[in-house]
This record gives C-alpha cells, sequence and structure tokens, in this order.
C-alpha cells in the first residue's frame, strides 16, 4: 500500500499491529481519527495511556482491575470455597455475562503450549495452587477452553492440585472441541457451569 505521508504510514502500522486488525481496517481508522477534532483524539490517546499507566491486576486472582483486589475477590455476597480457573480476562467477562457463577475466579493468563514457547512457569499456576490450599477453597473449576492446549493446561494443573477432599471439575462439554471460551454464548456457557462434571469423568468421554 502506497501512502502520501510517512506519518500517516507509521500511525496504520501501530493499527495494524493490533489482532484481528489488517491494514485496510487501520487505514479506515487513522482516517477516521484524522477527521475528529483535536481533543476527540487527544482524549483517545489519553485514555489509553492512563490505561496503560494505571491499569492493576487483582493479587488475589489476577483479574483486570481498578485496584490491588478486584471487585470479585473483595465482594461478601461471592463464594470464596469455588475457584473458576481461565486463560485470561476475557473469560471472566464472559462466565459473568452468564449470571451463573457466584464463585471466584483465577486467571492463567494463558495457556501451556509448548508449540508456541509457553511453560508452566510462564503462567500463574503457582499461584494458584497455594491460593488451592487454602482453607476455605472446597472446588476448583477448569473452564479453559475445548482445544489441545486447553485439555493440555488442564491436565497439568489436575496434577499440581493435590489437596485432599478438593473438588476438581470441569465444564460440561457443551463447549464444542476446539471452541473458544469468549465466543460461546451465554446460554451455553450458563449451562456448562452449571453442569459441570469431576474432572475424571471428563477423561472417560
Amino acid at each position: 500500500m502506497n501512502f502520501s505521508s510517512k506519518l500517516l504510514e507509521n500511525a496504520v502500522n501501530e493499527f495494524g499491529s493490533l489482532p484481528g486488525i489488517g491494514q485496510k481496517t487501520a487505514l479506515r481508522l487513522v482516517l477516521h481519527l484524522l477527521n475528529q477534532d483535536h481533543s476527540t483524539v487527544e482524549r483517545f490517546g489519553n485514555t489509553l495511556i492512563h490505561l496503560k499507566n494505571n491499569i492493576k491486576f487483582c493479587k488475589n486472582c489476577n483479574h483486570i482491575s481498578d485496584q490491588d483486589i478486584c471487585e470479585i475477590c473483595a465482594s461478601n455476597k461471592r463464594d470464596h470455597s469455588l475457584i473458576c480457573v481461565v486463560e485470561d480476562s476475557r473469560d471472566v467477562m464472559a462466565i459473568e455475562n452468564t449470571n451463573q457463577f457466584n464463585g471466584l475466579y483465577h486467571v492463567l493468563n494463558g495457556l501451556i503450549s509448548p508449540m508456541d514457547g509457553v511453560g508452566p512457569a510462564d503462567l500463574t499456576i503457582e499461584h494458584l495452587v497455594r491460593r488451592s490450599q487454602e482453607n476455605d477453597v472446597s472446588e476448583i473449576i477448569f473452564a479453559l477452553s475445548a482445544t489441545m492446549e486447553g485439555d493440555t493446561t488442564i491436565f497439568y494443573l489436575n496434577k499440581k492440585l493435590n489437596k485432599p477432599n478438593l473438588k476438581v471439575s470441569t465444564l460440561a462439554r457443551g463447549i464444542a472441541f476446539g471452541g473458544e471460551i469468549e465466543y460461546a454464548d451465554e446460554l451455553t456457557l450458563g449451562r456448562s457451569i452449571t453442569t459441570r462434571v469431576p474432572y475424571e469423568n471428563s477423561l472417560s468421554k
């Protein structure tokens, strides 16, 4: 693509580096911003800078938050004996939209994927193990995408979580194999949460 301006080209390249944004879409976004007044563009840029400089990750569950402890973990109305393990914060938001889960979460920040160079040490697994040892935790729910990476991560986590009387369950397979949690419709995802099964049982299906 030929550009009449190096400044325009640089801006398009930055937008194009975002996931799911091709060069044509990036150009359309940049041209849209150019047609806005200066204050609108400045507010847009400052919002992103403020986000990057001030966003926090919950010290308890690693979910995106404005505070050191997120609203979910801080709530006395949540069931602190249940921990739902997810890949990233998008999955927390997807499950919360179902209104079918009232426990806490644990964000792994990824999945085990040797092909991509992601191992257990790159995730928040040890933090999860420590949380699982707390006296009030009675069940860990694996809500990971039904992919090879998701199943590999679940298998590894199940071996690590060896607390006596700790119930370990996984989503019922209303989520199709190969499906991503964030793209599942709310009805299917909600049903998968409420009809979760013991992890050992899921291995035989």
